[in-house]
């Protein structure tokens, strides 16, 4: 690291920021808040300080050693920034809300489309989520086939069957392959075989991380006359790694630019706080499905307001204003957010090497971005699940400074079969590991990890084998 360069704190920013602020309010005249704002100081300061005793119930999303859900804490730039405007508190929903913002939320967008290789004329907007964006890229998708069915792979995010119940259309569920990946067999059998209007290509699948076919499915979708949807909530930014991925998964990533649209959340791997999300379409031509009229919104300004082109009705500036400034500190290419993601795809290498040489561990399949799945070596499904739901326990159980927060999986004998694995089928269903390493501080924690992990994985075998529960908090 450049001696130039430092981590920087929140508390270092936001001096800055809420002074800034209180002189740009400073220049429109002073006045003075009413007294039904006024509090007793006192009591502010109990509510704030049950606040983080109330916080403490959480696990550590912000440490290295949580490596469950996908939790990343946002960088301290995002969140000063996030203060900044939040003072303001500007609706992008308005132009006339959100001056400032909304040109914020054009300029990530421009960053956010050619990062995806999507032309000049692509249209697009943040959103609050991933499953808000999926949202309107199949409602899009309803309007120009009105009637025709979603498909998705069987590993994609429940988002995609749960939006289908909301706007009314069929979705299909297609098998995945040994490698987590949408079967494209499969899928040409379900468009040869029934009216298909959109194929969702999953980019970063939320359970194993696997990167569906696209350069495939797209050639295969337009074959039959389906549109192409990416959801890359999860694994968009993996995009800007394209020189150290696998050749095969870098190609499916190219291939974002020929779909119909794309989804990326920003709040996943673009250091972000909760909610950022972004949908993309390389063309206006969907503009036409977004009419409406709002008389008392639109008022200061000819320019198309992000309230005409969206779903959502107001949506904090503040979310912009963040990425903004995220993006100017951490440019979308290799020297700039791309160095933050590496060392999670890095890391996710590494263990998955270390699990494939364990004597009690081993991989479910290799990791394509920074999810990393694996298994505890037992004979049965039931020491499967038994032994795994111990692992997850006993490594969360120790003091403070030595626990070690993973998750599960859940899995079937034919899934297991699939990947050369074979256990006794004496259950339906079984957990195995899984692990999000997706903060860049996992990468020199691995061995240690590893380590913690496979004693954890002795200890859960040895008492399951013994008919004992998980080692409890008190065992510890």
């Amino acid at each position: 690291m450049s001696s130039s360069k430092r981590a920087m704190t929140l508390a270092e920013l936001v001096p800055q920021v809420i002074t800034g602020i209180d002189d740009l309010k400073a220049s429109y005249g002073s006045w003075e808040a009413h007294p039904a704002t006024h509090v007793e100081p006192d009591r502010v300061e109990s509510v704030l300080g049950e606040l983080v005793e109330r916080l403490d119930a959480d696990f550590p999303y912000f440490h290295p050693q949580y490596a469950g859900q996908m939790l990343k804490p946002p960088h301290p730039v995002a969140m000063a920034a996030y203060i900044a405007a939040m003072q303001i508190n500007p609706n992008n929903h308005s132009i006339d809300a959100s001056r400032a913002t909304t040109q914020m939320e054009h300029e990530v967008l421009d960053q956010l489309a050619a990062m995806f290789g999507l032309g000049v004329d692509y249209m697009g907007h943040l959103t609050w989520s991933g499953t808000t964006a999926n949202l309107e890229a199949l409602w899009v998708c309803r309007e120009i086939r009105p009637g025709a069915a979603i498909a998705h792979s069987a590993d994609s995010h429940y988002t995609h069957s749960r939006m289908g119940e909301v706007l009314g259309i069929d979705t299909v569920s297609i098998p995945t392959e040994a490698d987590g990946r949408m079967s494209l067999d499969a899928l040409e059998e379900a468009l040869r075989s029934r009216e298909i209007g959109v194929v969702v290509a999953t980019l970063g699948t939320t359970g194993l991380g696997a990167v569906d076919p696209l350069a495939d499915i797209v050639p295969l979708a337009r074959q039959y006359g389906a549109r192409v949807h990416v959801d890359a909530a999860y694994g968009g930014f993996f995009t800007i790694l394209q020189g150290e991925l696998a050749p095969e998964t870098a190609r499916h990533y190219a291939a974002i630019a020929l779909a119909d649209s794309v989804v990326v959340d920003p709040h996943k791997h673009g250091l972000q706080p909760y909610g950022c999300g972004a949908v993309l379409f390389p063309d206006q031509s969907i503009l036409r499905f977004y009419h409406h009229e709002s008389p008392y919104t639109y008022f200061a300004s000819t320019e198309r307001h992000f309230g005409e082109i969206q779903l959502e009705c107001s949506r904090a500036g503040a979310a912009a204003a963040a990425l903004w400034a995220t993006l100017k500190v951490f440019p979308l290419d290799m020297s700039g957010l791309g160095a933050v993601i590496a060392p999670g795809y890095r890391a996710a290498q590494a263990w998955h090497g270390l699990i494939s040489e364990s004597d009690i561990l081993q991989p479910y399949q290799r990791p394509e971005t920074d999810i990393i799945t694996y298994l505890p070596r037992v004979a049965t499904m039931r020491q499967l699940d038994e032994v795994s739901h111990a692992i997850f326990e006993m490594a969360a159980a120790p003091a403070r400074p030595q626990q070690t927060h993973l998750a599960t999986y859940v899995v079937k004998p034919e899934q297991l079969r699939m990947r050369g694995i074979t256990v006794e089928d004496d259950a339906p269903t079984a957990r195995i590991m899984r692990s999000v390493l997706m903060k860049p501080e996992h990468e020199p924690l691995i061995p240690e990890m590893h380590h913690h992990v496979s004693m954890w994985s002795r200890r859960a075998y040895e008492r399951v084998l013994a008919g004992k529960s998980a080692l409890s908090s008190a065992e510890a």
